[in-house]
């Protein structure tokens, strides 16, 4: 499978490696353009390809958006219209301004990209584990007490999909249900940054109301 990056830091960058090391070859993209991501497509090897973020939206049979959030309107929507979508990111305040449909509850970050990309099947994946953690917590399907990560997204067969992703990296999965649900492990939840197995997820996932 091809993935698409748009951005290429910490977690897009260690989410590449992960989906070569699974297999799969990727187009990464940032917003300082393709000569600058020379080295990390040196690292990543000959499955690894740098491009604009148009065209690793276009070349991605899933795209991987992980970008400060305040960008979040300049990913480009065309190339993305039916397509899934991870989106890993989180809103931080104090990095991209306040946005009132956050603050108030009415909306979440991830719901706001969903309505950006109004033809894309969203999927909030990857925002409650840090790069390093990412890159070296996974483990083997069976291990006993193997790290899980949640999901949450509108589209089933999305989900399936981005399981069957997240799997083949070492982790298991906990689907929490709508993308609105997301909210369940954004920014200080319990949730949102301990290694937890599956049934300790899901209980800190229900703690957050």
């Amino acid at each position: 499978m091809i993935i698409g990056f748009i951005g290429s830091g910490n977690i897009g960058g260690t989410t590449a490696r992960l989906a070569i090391d699974a297999g799969h070859s990727v187009v990464i993209s940032n917003s300082r353009g393709p000569e600058t991501l020379a080295d990390l497509v040196a690292e990543l090897g000959p499955n690894a390809r740098a491009a604009t973020a148009e065209e690793a939206a276009a070349a991605g049979e899933i795209v991987v958006v992980s970008v400060p959030f305040h960008a979040y309107a300049r990913v480009p929507v065309a190339p993305l219209a039916g397509k899934v979508v991870i989106d890993t990111n989180n809103y931080y305040f104090e990095r991209d301004g306040h946005f009132p449909a956050i603050d108030s509850g009415e909306e979440t970050e991830n719901t706001l990209l969903a309505r950006h990309l109004p033809t894309s099947k969203i999927v909030k994946a990857f925002n409650n584990i840090g790069s390093a953690d990412l890159g070296s917590q996974g483990a083997p399907a069976g291990t006993p007490d193997r790290r899980a990560l949640p999901i949450a997204g509108d589209d089933a067969d999305a989900k399936k999909t981005v399981t069957e992703l997240i799997e083949s990296f070492g982790f298991d999965v906990v689907d929490v249900g709508p993308l609105a649900e997301g909210r369940r492990f954004s920014r200080d939840t319990p949730a949102y940054g301990p290694r937890l197995n599956a049934d300790e997820l899901q209980k800190a996932l229900a703690e957050t109301r």
